[in-house]
């Protein structure tokens, strides 16, 4: 990538302007602190996907008054997930490809909004797996940025890049941070005033074994292909029926609201009729086998004691009935559960 100072003779005509990753996370929220103090103009991009929430994101730009962009995700992690170049960490979670496209993301943002570099909150060895010498290098190198990368908190203890060379970043103001000790972090929190600071928690779904293995799942039979089966994931119970069928039930009054919300005209809505209990979603074509097994599955929470069999209202494409079912076996409610 060629690009050339703005102004005749190196002379810049307008400030330096980055764009730098903000997770939320305190060092997200303190490379971009250590950038404006040098008075480099800051716009902070967050990645929106099923598997990431903005929440953190959007509390730290508040904190911080920086402007914060939202970049889908969406379509990116899918196919890192297919097609994994370096594999995936503990779960299903391809952190390095992840990293890397996330920096590419970022760069193609600064070349479309004629911004000057790119920057990150990562610390050289805070995480070994993910954040140590080889594999930041990779990242860097794969994300095909890799010169126009600033990671502010550990850049005195990395190799030189051509931000800093050419001078739109001071790197004897930058910081040498390494390790896992996240004292200096708190201090330098201290320091600029930031008084909102999030617990660290990697923030990514896919980390999660019990999310992981509904992942893995779905990817098994259904595929990953709808956004919405993705998206359903993270609410009530799984339970699989059979391939290409499962069932999913409601925990509480929330994931009764969600499991509602996000059904389709053509899909199945069971509700217990006059007691308590779970709504329940079910995929359109089910079989009438495999809709008996889930109004059984569904009757077994709900809040009933006694022997009688639980009515159960079946809601699709504007019809809808009543089955009554006496609730299935736990021992066999659990075979199903995902």
């Amino acid at each position: 990538m060629n690009r050339e100072p703005s102004g005749v003779a190196g002379v810049r005509r307008r400030p330096v302007r980055a764009v730098s990753l903000l997770s939320g996370g305190l060092d997200s929220q303190l490379a971009i602190c250590v950038l404006r103090e040098q008075g480099i103009e800051v716009t902070g991009v967050v990645f929106k996907s099923p598997f990431f929430s903005l929440d953190l994101a959007n509390r730290a730009a508040r904190q911080l008054a920086v402007r914060l962009e939202v970049l889908d995700f969406t379509a990116d992690i899918l196919d890192l997930l297919a097609h994994p170049r370096h594999g995936f960490g503990s779960c299903l979670n391809p952190c390095i490809d992840c990293h890397a496209r996330m920096i590419r993301r970022a760069g193609e943002f600064m070349q479309a909004n004629g911004m000057d570099f790119i920057s990150t909150g990562e610390v050289l060895n805070e995480r070994p797996m993910s954040q140590n010498g080889r594999t930041l290098g990779v990242v860097a190198e794969d994300s095909g940025f890799a010169d126009w990368l600033v990671r502010p908190l550990s850049a005195k203890r990395l190799k030189e890049t051509r931000p800093e060379r050419e001078g739109l970043v001071d790197r004897s103001r930058l910081l040498d941070l390494e390790g896992r000790s996240r004292k200096p972090q708190f201090a330098l929190a201290v320091r600029y005033g930031l008084t909102d600071i999030p617990t660290p928690a990697g923030g990514c779904r896919l980390t999660e074994p019990n999310f992981c293995r509904r992942l893995d799942d779905l990817r098994k039979h259904e595929g990953l292909g709808s956004i919405r089966d993705i998206e359903r994931l993270g609410v009530g119970r799984h339970f699989r029926l059979a391939d290409r069928f499962k069932l999913v039930l409601g925990r509480d009054q929330a994931d009764n609201a969600a499991i509602q919300s996000m059904s389709g005209p053509a899909e199945y809505i069971l509700k217990p009729d006059g007691s308590p209990g779970p709504t329940g979603w079910l995929p359109a074509a089910i079989t009438e086998t495999l809709l008996m097994e889930a109004v059984s599955i569904c009757a077994h929470y709900t809040d009933r004691v006694d022997e009688r069999p639980v009515p159960v209202r079946v809601e699709c494409a504007g019809e809808n009935r009543v089955i009554e079912s006496r609730p299935l076996e736990r021992d066999a409610v659990e075979r199903r559960m995902i």
